[in-house]
């Protein structure tokens, strides 16, 4: 397959469909994590996960990033050498996390924790392996990143089943389990790109590279500052406040999938410059989007008890983190277009101060913005309104940060508005809206306290939901028509 032989719409349903299938998977894998420990225990979990790994793991995009842009460019040898870059990264990472573990275990209260935090240390390498790997597949065959993600969901729930359960190995149960799943999927990629491996690397580009990544650099020092809310939010609301907010995340994620049907726009847009696909690509991603933030938000409480009783408190920090999760899908796409249509870098150079110029250097400012928003708001909510309450700490937490990234969309609405002239399909959105309001009153009127039958529900919800859109939308019935025909197509 070439770059001009990506198709926006059978790659975007590959990558949602495998997404949506490892809901069920990533259920699973929360119930026997959840239920095999403490809250208490469930609260280190998101610690680990959610708040010290990501730290060491942010940098993990940056050179893919422009790797991607060169790969989709046909650059010879990006492949081999942005593998390379990235590998060497890992290691950095890595070792800074070994030496920091006397500082940061007894900051987050892991001293009964250590040799976890020592073995969940080998995800770093495998999250700048992943990143790159997918960053060069992203760019000719995208579809091919939901069929790894797929076969790794999948071992990752079998293993899980083997160490939380036949093992009684509880919280490294789980870490074993997902760095076994990261390395098959590792596998998978490296054995996809292994002819381009062949190719020898280009040294040139790398410097290319590291010049281009000061911004990505300096995006993620913005990412950084901009996490720290969650780093307080995990001070002041203990592992409690902490557990909440990751139990109510989980279930706010599914709606960031959605943001996956636009998954080939980037790569497209790259290659061809054209927008025609743009809008049926909002089209695509809203119309799975906007029902499924109505229906986390119409029963709550009922998606949180799957994981365990004590987590349906957290029911407004859920309500808030679809909202937020909303946004964020339509700001992926947004910056997906905006990062599609700059050509700084479209002759295998990557001009300093152009790139200071240029949209993609706003883009890197606005966690900083958005830091000025959260980090002095949080501190002061977080240590004057909620007496100490955990789950006060979570939901001001949680509200603030959504508060903020809403602002960072209008900004980039704004920027978008200069940039391309983009249709926003306001009658198809108004129908989906209509929708999925008729489907989140079924769900409320049903609230659901069993896990079966919030399940079972849900389902149903759907159904009344893409039943109705089909009736009243002919669009989406073309859509549907085109996709079929384009899953036929691709068979032969």
């Amino acid at each position: 397959m070439t770059k001009k032989d990506i198709r926006t719409q059978y790659a975007g349903f590959v990558l949602f469909f495998a997404k949506l299938l490892t809901v069920a998977t990533g259920i699973i894998f929360t119930l026997m994590v959840a239920r095999s420990v403490s809250q208490a225990d469930y609260g280190i979990w998101g610690k680990i996960n959610t708040v010290i790994i990501p730290y060491f793991t942010l940098l993990a995009g940056a050179i893919p990033f422009w790797v991607t842009r060169f790969v989709a460019r046909d650059r010879e040898g990006a492949v081999k050498t942005g593998i390379f870059a990235n590998v060497v990264i890992a290691a950095i990472a890595t070792l800074a996390y070994v030496i920091l573990m006397p500082f940061l275990v007894p900051w987050f209260g892991l001293e009964n924790f250590i040799m976890l935090y020592a073995i969940a240390g080998v995800q770093i390498i495998e999250a700048y392996l992943i990143a790159v790997l997918e960053g060069c597949i992203q760019a000719q065959r995208p579809h091919l990143v939901g069929y790894g993600l797929f076969i790794s969901e999948v071992c990752k729930v079998l293993l899980a089943s083997v160490f939380i359960i036949g093992l009684q190995l509880s919280l490294l149960g789980a870490i074993l389990s997902i760095l076994a799943a990261f390395a098959i999927k590792i596998a998978i990629y490296l054995k996809v790109m292994f002819k381009e491996l062949r190719n020898r690397m280009e040294l040139s580009y790398i410097i290319e590279w590291i010049k281009g990544s000061s911004f990505n650099i300096f995006n993620l020092t913005g990412n950084i500052i901009a996490g720290t809310i969650f780093a307080m939010l995990a001070i002041y609301g203990g592992d409690i406040g902490t557990s909440y907010y990751l139990a109510a995340l989980q279930i706010a994620n599914i709606i960031t999938y959605s943001s996956f049907l636009a998954f080939a726009l980037y790569p497209k847009l790259l290659a061809e410059s054209k927008m025609e696909d743009t809008t049926a690509c909002l089209k695509m991603v809203l119309m799975f989007a906007i029902p499924m933030t109505a229906g986390v938000m119409a029963i709550p409480a009922a998606f949180l008890v799957i994981l365990q009783d004590i987590y349906g408190a957290a029911a407004p920090v859920l309500i808030i983190l679809a909202i937020d999760s909303l946004i964020l899908t339509i700001s992926s796409i947004l910056t997906s277009v905006l990062y599609g249509i700059e050509k700084v870098d479209e002759k295998a150079k990557i001009p300093f101060g152009k790139v200071a110029r240029s949209r993609l250097f706003i883009i890197f400012s606005l966690p900083y913005v958005h830091s000025l928003i959260t980090l002095p708001t949080a501190y002061y909510a977080l240590t004057n309104l909620t007496n100490s309450d955990p789950l006060l700490v979570a939901i001001y937490a949680t509200a603030i940060n959504t508060a903020a990234h809403f602002a960072m969309l209008i900004v980039l609405c704004a920027i978008i508005r200069k940039a391309v002239v983009l249709e926003i399909p306001w009658i198809s959105i108004a129908k989906y809206i209509f929708a999925s309001i008729s489907m989140a009153a079924f769900l409320i009127v049903i609230n659901p306290t069993r896990v079966i039958i919030t399940l079972a529900v849900t389902a149903a919800g759907g159904i009344i939901y893409l039943a109705l859109i089909l009736a009243i939308d002919k669009e989406t019935r073309a859509l549907a028509s085109a996709v079929l025909q384009e899953i036929k197509s691709k068979r032969h």
